[in-house]
Parts: structure tokens; sequence; C-alpha cells
């Protein structure tokens, strides 16, 4: 793909959807770590300093598209939360269902936990202040979408809806650095078993600590 100068608004937009489509298929064939300013420039057909006129770093492209990719998950999650959790349930039942459909939803994504594990140590780092705002800013609205779905399946949590639909995104992020394990580990699993401890499984990891922190969450008699 090549592109001449642009020279309208209309234009620019679409070199920078091109960038944002092209950064968003580089993460289906690779981790957020790989994805590097040279081999976007390449693949979308610019100089590196033509990529730079529409985003200021290679961090902004993929905070971008970490934005872009919350919001269309969130939109997922509020029917897939209508399916699987039964609202007249009891509240610790209707919990442990949530952390369920949390954990499953997330583990279905795993380029958008790939983003969370790289957003505090890497994406918000390299770029200006202006673009953090602007990313914290679509953040925050995200958080309060996601608190509203929460709470709509577990009014339990109250006000606690917003801290642990953020804890939910940071224990992603957290929990997808260990998965998959490189070669190394997984032969080392396989020549000594005990240490398949450490052998974390995406789902399952976010299962169990989504259920443990849901259940803290509610309110005790």
């Amino acid at each position: 793909m090549t592109f001449q100068r642009a020279r309208s608004e209309e234009q620019r937009q679409i070199r920078r959807c091109a960038i944002l489509d092209t950064a968003a298929a580089m993460l289906d064939e690779m981790p957020v770590a790989d994805v590097s300013l040279n081999e976007l420039s390449r693949r979308v057909g610019l100089a590196k300093s033509n990529v730079l006129r529409y985003f200021e770093s290679r961090e902004a492209v993929l905070l971008e598209l970490l934005d872009d990719r919350l919001g269309v998950w969130l939109a997922d999650l509020e029917g897939e939360l209508a399916e699987g959790v039964e609202v007249d349930a009891p509240p610790e039942a209707r919990a442990t269902l949530l952390a369920d459909v949390l954990s499953r939803s997330l583990a279905a994504r795993p380029v958008l936990c790939d983003l969370f594990g790289a957003q505090g140590g890497v994406l918000e780092h390299n770029v200006s202040v202006e673009v953090v705002k602007r990313h914290k800013r679509a953040s925050l609205a995200h958080l309060g979408t996601m608190a509203g779905l929460l709470r709509r399946v577990v009014p339990e949590l109250g006000d606690d809806a917003v801290r642990f639909g953020l804890l939910t995104l940071v224990t992603a992020g957290a929990v997808s650095s260990y998965v998959p394990p490189p070669p190394s580990l997984l032969a080392a699993f396989e020549e000594e078993p005990e240490l398949a401890i450490f052998h974390l499984d995406l789902r399952e990891g976010l299962q169990a600590a989504l259920t443990a922190g849901l259940l803290g969450f509610l309110p005790r008699d």
C-alpha cells in the first residue's frame, strides 16, 4: 500500500485508519513487544517520518488501539452478561457467574489482555501529556460503562464496581504476561512436573482471581 500526500482532513483520517488497521493486523501475528515503528511503517506503505505525522510514537498508536478494542469488548460484554448471569440468583452465585463470564470473555481476547499488560509499563511512556490525557479520558468513560454493566448483574457492588472493574483490567494484563510460556519453560515443566504450578492458563487464572476479588467486594452481614 502506498499513499500520496494527504491534503484534506478526510485523507488524513484515511491515513490514520490505515495505520491503526495495520497495527491491529500485526497484533494478530505478534505480541505488543514485537510491534515496531519500522515494521509498521513498512507494512502501511509510509515512511516512518510520515507515520509520525499522524501518531507521535508507536506507543500512541497502540494506546489508541487499546481504547478502541476496550470499547468493542464492552459492547460485546453487555450481551454476554445478559446470557451468562442469572439475575435472580443469590449474590454469591451471581458473583461467581460474573467472574466466569469475565474470565471467559477476556481469555477469548488475548490481544486486548496483552495491551492491558503493556499499558502501564510501556504504552503510557514515550507519549505526550496530551496523548495521555486523551487516553485516560477515554479509559475513564469505558470504566464507567463497565461499572454500569457490573452493577446491572451484581448491584451489591455499589460504588466498588468502578474499583473492581479497574482491577479486572489490571489482572487481565498481569496474568496474560505469563501466557503462553516460552519453550524453555514448557521444557522445564515437562522435565520437573512439580514446577508446573507456575504454568498458568489465562482463563483459569482470571477466573480464580476475579472470583476471589468479587466475593471480597460483596458486603458482609
